[in-house]
């Protein structure tokens, strides 16, 4: 019998753990954890998924697509409508969008204001 596990938590290092919480809630509407404070803040989703967000010194952002700097993790999101205004929103809550885009009209590649890759694909 296989193993049977439900992931209930991500957390993400980052310079700061509340402008980056913040960026996340603006993009998924999901709830802000009411215990979030300057080292570890969170994200609580409905259905319970947590997305944690703790402050690291000296932090490095991934320097994808290269491996100067490991990305470590990448989250991908569905968007529902446009990828085009999906990325439109995105950039303007403060994503950054890497020149190297491998998946063509698929998928669009993206960082958060730390840093993190993460994708957006259509529903």
């Amino acid at each position: 019998m296989p193993l049977q596990m439900e992931l209930v938590a991500i957390t993400l290092d980052c310079p700061d753990p509340l402008a980056l919480a913040a960026f996340y809630q603006q993009a998924t509407g999901y709830e802000p954890h009411p215990k979030s404070d300057a080292d570890f803040a969170g994200l609580n989703r409905e259905d319970e998924l947590f997305i944690g967000f703790q402050r690291v010194e000296d932090y490095r952002a991934p320097s994808w697509p290269d491996q100067i700097v490991p990305q470590q993790l990448h989250i991908c999101f569905t968007v529902a409508g446009s990828l085009d205004e999906a990325e439109a929103c995105l950039l303007e809550l403060g994503a950054g969008k890497p020149e190297h885009q491998p998946h063509g009209d698929r998928a669009r590649v993206l960082t958060d204001p730390a840093g993190h890759p993460f994708c957006i694909v259509r529903r």
